[in-house]
């Protein structure tokens, strides 16, 4: 079997969330490493739900069900523009020189009803997947997607 890289993409905003302050922060690039985005709340944590990556479709469906919210709501840490939703768990994105695995699809949590009550059960399986780091590095806001398929 052999493995080969797709361009899928770009990354279109980074986010860190910080302890003791409300909202996500936007960054043009963040420093990862195994335990996940240096410098967020959640860094090392649990390296297999550290990182958040989250599609622009998410907005749109949430824009469909006419409920408008700003990039960053959904409390991804990296949003893209290619929806990783139709990866199975094990499949391999690389950032800029950062090597992520999918590790999980990502459950709706209840603070999502905070935005709005119908945001939950429309974004259901759409919110986003949490990924883990194999390789550390650098990712920056316009970084291509590549996505590692086996053939």
């Amino acid at each position: 079997m052999k493995n080969s890289l797709i361009s899928s993409g770009k990354v279109i905003a980074l986010y860190l969330s910080i302890k003791d302050k409300t909202g996500r922060i936007s960054q043009e690039k963040v420093a990862v490493d195994k335990n996940g985005i240096i410098g967020d709340k959640f860094y090392g944590k649990d390296p297999q739900r550290s990182i958040l990556l989250t599609s622009v479709e998410s907005y749109e469906m949430a824009e469909q069900g006419k409920i408008i919210i700003a990039y960053g709501s959904l409390g991804e840490n990296i949003l893209i523009d290619y929806n990783p939703y139709l990866l199975d768990p094990g499949s391999t994105l690389t950032l800029g020189d950062v090597v992520l695995e999918i590790s999980q699809n990502c459950t709706i949590c209840k603070s999502l009803t905070k935005i709005d009550s119908k945001l939950p059960k429309l974004l259901k399986n759409d919110r986003g997947v949490f990924v883990k780091v194999l390789k550390g590095g650098t990712i920056s806001v316009d970084d291509a997607i590549r996505i590692d398929t086996k053939s």
